[in-house]
């Protein structure tokens, strides 16, 4: 009988022996029971299914002619070797080992114990990998939740190290574009940190990266290294008894290295093991060149929004020291115009009328340049009270006829049978329309005519929108420049060439304070005939239902 081993001792076993013949059956069950198994015995193919279905065996003892059975468990076939038959009939599904027939009960006990052992090793393995992978997966997904490349290299080399249970990790990244420049390193609770000339230069760590980079490999050395002389950089880790280096890199060049040292002992790694840690160290690179990009994005963003506010700041003292000045001339021009005691003569009066339409221009101005250093309108300046759209557009069409008398060109307004109602702001719902029609007589040639026109109607999705066209004859836009038209600042090339005054910055706001107010503006135009400009705003549906 053969004696219980240490490994015998650690969990109950249990064993379904199968054999048709009665003899053998007998044989095997003693046997297995002196060593200290549970034995459940069956005679034929059905008996042995309800063994094996009525729990879980350590091991299954079969007769060859029986070797068909389905289980998890290990099964031991014994066999005649000379019975061609027996051998024949042997189903390979399900086993993992066969001993010759009539086996000694030594060896009998030997076999079952051994498979059992084997398979409870791969088990063990198998749960160890496993355990491995959800380590590193937690090491992957904590790299992936952060964009700082500091905190990126730390969670790699303390993952490495109490993944693996090393003493020393050192990571390290190279000059390149790609990465910042990193070391970072995790030492063994107890252990002193590295010194600087126990670690790899960074000549020898770059050589050694780009070669293992290149041929997807890692490096694991046996510490047989001489010791570095005086300061002189060592070649790889001193001092340690075994090491792995592990490349990081992109494309076709590395951009780091990952030092893993042992101090105590050799230490062999399995291929799963390499095969994470080079997953890893991949996912390490990904994070630091994505947190490298993003490091350098934000400092472009930062350079911008200090410059536009730089911008802002500018325009706004600039549009402070103008406009007090110019409250002040517009002041005295209205004084000496409308002076009674001291009346200035014909000629000096329509020279004091060109100052002051003047004036008014550069008082335009100056509130659109004031829009712009707001970076447009604010939500929370606005007032919105019910505003009746035909009548804005009577009021600009009064106040911009005399501009239009000037340069010759007529304004219709179109009645409108049921004015609409819309929730706006009113100063600035007449300041769209006044830069609209004041645009269009401004491109619009001797002769010409402007048509204002609106109506009321309902969308496919119910709702109700108001729509204000106005319509030019002027010298219209390319429809290489149409798209341009809101851009602050821009300009058709016509109204360069023909030195219409204007900065390009009035369909910007136009269409600021429309956007704000929920609605939408549209431009088309034919060059040389004309431009039409529709503006869509909705309804006060609340009004309407009252």
């Amino acid at each position: 009988m053969a004696a219980e081993s240490p490994s015998d001792l650690r969990a109950p076993r249990t064993a379904v022996v199968a054999d048709p013949d009665g003899g053998r059956l007998g044989f095997y069950a003693r046997t297995l029971r002196d060593a200290g198994y549970s034995v459940l015995c069956a005679g034929n193919a059905d008996e042995l299914t309800a063994a094996v279905d009525s729990g879980q065996p350590s091991v299954v003892v079969v007769d060859a002619s029986l070797s068909a059975v389905e289980t998890a468990a290990p099964v031991l076939v014994v066999v005649d070797l000379d019975n061609p038959a027996e051998l024949a009939a042997m189903s390979p599904a399900g086993i993992h080992d066969c001993i010759a027939k009539p086996p000694p009960p030594r060896e009998l006990v030997h076999r079952a114990t051994a498979l059992i052992d084997q398979v409870a090793r791969r088990k063990a393995a198998r749960q160890e990998t496993e355990a491995l992978r959800e380590q590193l997966r937690e090491v992957s997904a904590a790299v992936r939740a952060t964009n700082d490349p500091e905190e990126i290299a730390r969670l790699v080399v303390a993952g490495f190290g109490r993944t693996f249970k090393a003493d020393h990790v050192w990571l390290a990244t190279f000059e390149d574009s790609r990465v910042p420049r990193i070391q970072a390193a995790w030492n063994r609770p107890g252990l002193e940190p590295l010194p600087e000339q126990a670690l790899p230069d960074e000549q020898y760590s770059r050589q050694t990266a780009d070669r293992l980079w290149a041929g997807a490999e890692t490096m694991s050395t046996a510490g047989t290294e001489e010791p570095a002389a005086g300061d002189a950089p060592a070649p790889g880790i001193a001092n340690a008894v075994s090491s792995l280096a592990v490349p990081m890199g992109e494309g076709s060049s590395s951009l780091g290295i990952i030092w893993i040292a042992m101090l105590d002992g050799p230490r062999t790694w399995s291929g799963t093991e390499l095969g994470l840690l080079q997953h890893v160290a991949g996912n390490a690179a990904h994070g630091l060149i994505q947190s490298h990009l993003i490091s350098s994005q934000q400092q472009v963003v930062k350079q911008l929004q200090q410059l536009d506010k730089a911008k802002t700041d500018f325009l706004a003292t600039v549009n402070h020291e103008l406009r007090t000045p110019l409250t002040s001339i517009m002041a005295y021009l209205d004084m000496i115009q409308e002076s009674t005691e001291q009346p200035v003569s014909p000629e000096v009066h329509q020279m004091l009328d060109i100052v002051v339409r003047n004036t008014e221009r550069l008082r335009i101005l100056i509130e659109d340049m004031l829009s712009v250093s707001r970076n447009g309108l604010d939500d929370s300046l606005m007032h919105l009270t019910p505003v009746r759209l035909g009548h804005t557009l009577d009021l600009v069409a009064a106040a911009l006829r005399p501009l239009a008398t000037q340069q010759n060109v007529t304004i219709a307004v179109d009645p409108v049978p049921e004015d609409p109602e819309i929730l706006a702001d009113e100063v600035q719902l007449q300041q769209v329309f006044t830069n609209l029609v004041s645009n269009a007589i401004k491109f619009t040639p001797s002769g010409g005519r402007i048509e204002v026109g609106s109506e009321s109607h309902a969308a496919s999705d119910g709702s109700r929108w108001a729509t204000v066209s106005v319509a030019d004859t002027g010298i219209g836009i390319s429809s290489d420049e149409i798209d341009h038209v809101f851009t602050r600042f821009y300009r058709a090339s016509n109204a360069m060439t023909g030195a219409i005054p204007g900065t390009g910055l009035g369909l910007a706001i136009t269409k600021d304070i429309v956007s704000r107010h929920g609605g939408r503006i549209d431009v088309s135009s034919t060059l040389g005939s004309g431009t039409t400009v529709t503006v869509s705003l909705p309804l006060d549906t609340r009004s309407q239902e009252n």
